[in-house]
């Protein structure tokens, strides 16, 4: 007789195993694409009436399969009920509802002013859906970015292909099950790709791609794009760093640094990814970080039902042999079973530029810890790196301006971590190796929509001096040019 643990697996192993065996193939992919197209060529995406609509649609849906969207995410990642509702199922359905409130205004035509040289005719900007899109969504939160990005291609007037992640499969099922019961597929449709299918799918001739991973899979999407002149949104991420310096609340900076590094066991895109500490509060920090994932998650981590599991085993090994590899010395965790896909939270410390931990993003619990005595010597060691996806600093007010103006990120938090991402009225991109374009928001309908510029000429006056051999041309140049 099986026990319950090996009755969980089981059911996880099969839940994977049937959807590996449900992938879309090659001739799904063209008759989808083109239907899409044709669909979109109907013009009835275009109307703001069916956009609202199919956004009620969508948000009574995750409603409808919220229980099996909580499921699958304890399945595949272990995200508890409460992390699932705060940083996946929450962000989405607010954003929806920021969408539903707004839409009409974001896409009324806008006037703008004329330049007197140009009157009588008069200027207008018009939103107009870019057409056929194609999402493709990563596994550390594979609800939220998913169904984010295409919630800014429904409110534009958008068709789109979902491209969801194999590494998470429960989800993928649940997600494939719910759009296929909200939308018609020549709308909205879900597509599961192995890697030669899901390249050829990349390179059709979408309108828009909006892409979020990791900055080598950004750069495969660009090439492929590239080739159609197509234009994309790459959300990817780089190694954020976090400043804390001297004058800052350690007790308030340990416990949102903390936060920031257990959600999702550290696999965000926009976790703390190091810290650079002023030397003279590093053993102090340290000593309270240390305690707060304690408070939050109990002395034994692994029983938690609130610390999420690395996505798998692959990922697993990454990490560890990175543990062992590094020089740092453990301050705490450092715990690992892979049979459980577990990792606690791991500070290190004494690591220096050349570690390996300090070589590429980390996307997992185990954070490297350097010292600073300036605060030009952290600005410098940043500003030496990639441009990162987020950057954290803890201190006060005036420091943290003088961060700001000498750094680049795609986004920001002053005392605090994560946090940027849920305001909607934030934009939230990359920059340079970070990636390119934004969303949430109004950017979420910008980043789908063409802006379509529009002058509007009268016929009751048309003036000489425009036409060769342009009557006037002096006279008129001296009162308006």
């Amino acid at each position: 007789m099986m026990t319950i643990q090996e009755n969980y697996w089981k059911k996880i192993i099969w839940n994977k195993l049937k959807i590996i065996l449900e992938k879309t193939t090659f001739e799904e992919v063209d008759n989808l694409y083109q239907k899409q197209k044709a669909f979109f060529a109907s013009h009835q995406t275009k109307n703001i009436h069916f956009r609202l609509e199919k956004l009620r649609m969508l948000k009574f849906a995750i409603e409808k399969y919220e229980p099996k969207i909580i499921e699958a995410l304890w399945k595949d990642l272990r995200k508890s009920k409460e992390e699932a509702k705060l940083t996946e199922i929450s962000i989405v359905t607010r954003e929806i509802d920021h969408h539903i409130k707004n839409l009409k205004k974001w896409a009324a035509a806008s006037g703008v002013s004329t330049p007197l040289f140009l009157r009588p005719s008069s200027g207008k900007v018009y939103t107009e859906p870019l057409g056929n899109a194609f999402i493709m969504a990563p596994w550390n939160y594979p609800f939220q970015l998913l169904l984010n990005p295409l919630v800014g291609a429904i409110s534009s007037g958008c068709c789109a292909v979902l491209k969801p992640s194999r590494e998470t499969a429960n989800v993928s099922a649940v997600m494939k099950e719910m759009i296929r019961d909200c939308f018609n597929e020549e709308y909205i449709a879900v597509v599961n790709v192995d890697h030669e299918v899901g390249t050829h799918i990349l390179n059709k001739p979408f309108d828009i791609i909006f892409f979020t991973g990791s900055t080598r899979m950004g750069k495969i999407v660009m090439k492929a794009a590239a080739e159609h002149l197509t234009p994309v949104v790459l959300e990817l991420g780089g190694k954020s760093p976090c400043i804390v310096d001297e004058k800052a609340n350690i007790n308030i900076a340990a416990k949102r640094i903390s936060w920031g590094k257990g959600i999702n066991a550290g696999q965000t895109c926009i976790a703390p990814d190091y810290l650079l500490v002023h030397e003279s509060v590093k053993d102090e920090l340290l000593q309270k970080t240390a305690s707060q994932f304690e408070e939050m998650y109990g002395t034994d981590i692994q029983k938690s039902g609130y610390y999420p599991r690395i996505v798998n085993q692959k990922s697993f090994d990454r990490l560890e042999d990175q543990l062992q590899k590094t020089k740092g010395k453990i301050i705490c965790g450092g715990k690992t079973d892979r049979n459980a896909l577990y990792i606690a939270p791991t500070i290190l410390d004494g690591i220096e530029p050349g570690d390996v931990l300090m070589q590429e993003e980390i996307f997992g619990p185990l954070l490297p810890v350097m010292t600073y005595s300036n605060l030009e010597e952290a600005i410098s060691y940043i500003n030496s790196k990639p441009k990162p996806l987020a950057l954290y600093y803890f201190g006060k007010k005036e420091k943290a301006e003088e961060v700001l103006k000498k750094t680049s990120s795609g986004g920001s938090c002053i005392n605090d971590t994560l946090m940027h991402i849920g305001n909607h009225n934030l934009p939230f991109g990359g920059v340079g190796h970070s990636g390119q374009g934004r969303y949430h928001g109004k950017e979420s309908f910008l980043a789908f929509s063409h802006l379509r510029a529009v002058v509007n000429s009268p016929t009751w006056i048309d003036f000489a001096f425009r036409y060769p051999p342009f009557k006037y041309f002096d006279v008129v140049r001296k009162m308006v040019l």
